[in-house]
């Protein structure tokens, strides 16, 4: 079956009853990376899901705990959820299928649907608008960016661009590992037929420390991969709560700058200065 070549990995903290509730609709093979939860979730998943591997983390790692996660995996592709997210029947069958067929396809983007109401995330239009250009007969629409819980990664484009790293953490962790794919040669592209149902927690940061760890690795982001001229910019437009969050990774970010190609960035700026048709309606 197409869909054994998707090992689906999830990272959960201290969300014993969301992850409990998820796990029940993910096809096998899943990996659970559990990020140093002290809520015995790991025991609950291994008694309750025995054909679920996981892996036991003595910390938080955040985002690049993924990482583990796909090392781990024996197939070809893998797709990410969270504890609160799950990928609809027939999705992965389908993602597997796509790249399969398109081999420079290094990740696909799918449609998430929020809640009970399954109310479109309001992601999934910009990406459906995205100005870029599309690239031969590639599904969807071509993009530079994706929410990790409905996206399907080819696991050698993945790894070999380093996956998710510990400079940013968690929160915004999928823009740089975008960029370094289209880099490397990689088309994304955003597929609506591929559906991801995502039930937010109500274990959650405050909206202003998210907004905040959001902001924070937009910058570090930019440090990472982006001419000085864009980093000044960036820095004489943060706020304090964003200077100060940032300054202790920034040595980090600085040791993993490696700017972008040209005709990269030139895409980067032309997302950066357009305007959606749904905004400016």
């Amino acid at each position: 079956m197409a869909v054994r070549q998707v090992t689906t990995v999830v990272i959960s903290r201290n969300r014993r009853a969301e992850v409990l509730r998820s796990l029940a609709y993910h096809d096998d093979p899943v990996i659970l990376v559990d990020n140093g939860s002290d809520d015995a979730t790991a025991d609950a998943v291994e008694r309750l899901f025995p054909y679920v591997r996981v892996v036991r983390l003595g910390a938080n790692l955040g985002a690049p705990a993924r990482n583990i996660g796909v090392r781990r995996a024996t197939t070809p592709y893998v797709a990410f959820a969270d504890d609160d997210s799950w990928w609809a029947p027939g999705a992965l069958a389908g993602a597997a299928a796509l790249l399969d067929e398109h081999p420079r396809v290094g990740l696909l983007a799918a449609r998430i649907l929020l809640g009970r109401d399954n109310t479109e995330d309001p992601l999934c239009r910009l990406m459906a608008e995205s100005p870029l250009d599309a690239a031969g007969d590639a599904p969807g629409k071509a993009v530079l960016g994706f929410a990790a819980c409905g996206a399907v990664v080819r696991r050698e484009a993945f790894l070999a661009v380093g996956g998710f790293d510990p400079v940013v953490f968690f929160a915004g962790e999928e823009d740089r590992v975008a960029v370094d794919l289209a880099a490397a040669g990689w088309q994304l592209r955003y597929v609506p037929e591929l559906v991801v149902h995502h039930h937010p927690s109500k274990v959650r940061q405050t909206d202003t420390a998210r907004r905040t760890r959001i902001t924070r690795n937009a910058l570090l982001t930019t440090v990472m991969r982006r001419p000085w001229p864009v980093v000044a910019r960036q820095l004489s437009e943060a706020g304090l709560d964003t200077l100060a969050a940032a300054l202790p990774r920034l040595p980090a970010a600085l040791a993993r700058r490696r700017r972008l190609p040209a005709w990269l960035e030139l895409e980067v700026r032309e997302l950066e200065a357009w305007r959606p048709p749904t905004a400016a309606a």
